[in-house]
């Protein structure tokens, strides 16, 4: 084998690990939006729960006695449905967005569009 020839093999190679690594790049990427999407969720949970236990206990005080402790307390959850749904709705988009850039790799190379392909 010449030496040209081992030249474009290790290049080939090269250029493989390269997407390779790229998509598994991408791959911790989505793996960390999925995170953040399990904390949004989580934020959106806290202030059901809450308000649950509210309903749930409303027959033990009257609501006019203790506003001054309610209302910053809805307050709160009203900034935590809010959080939440951002985290929520930018992890969805992140994700959607990792999920092109890897199909446009998988399109673009023979190999890597082998390795992926499952179905």
């Amino acid at each position: 084998m010449s030496s040209a020839a081992v030249d474009e093999v290790v290049l080939q190679n090269s250029q493989v690990n390269l997407r390779l690594n790229e998509i598994q790049l991408l791959l911790s990427e989505k793996r960390t939006s999925l995170s953040a999407l399990q904390a949004g969720i989580a934020l959106l949970a806290l202030p059901l729960s809450v308000v649950s236990f509210l309903v749930a206990t409303s027959s033990l005080y009257a609501i006019l006695e203790i506003l001054w402790l309610l209302a910053p307390l809805l307050a709160m959850c009203i900034v935590l449905v809010g959080l939440g749904s951002y985290l929520v709705v930018r992890a969805i988009l992140r994700i959607q967005g990792y999920d092109r850039k890897i199909k446009t790799i998988e399109e673009s190379d023979m190999i890597v569009r082998d390795l992926l392909d499952i179905d």
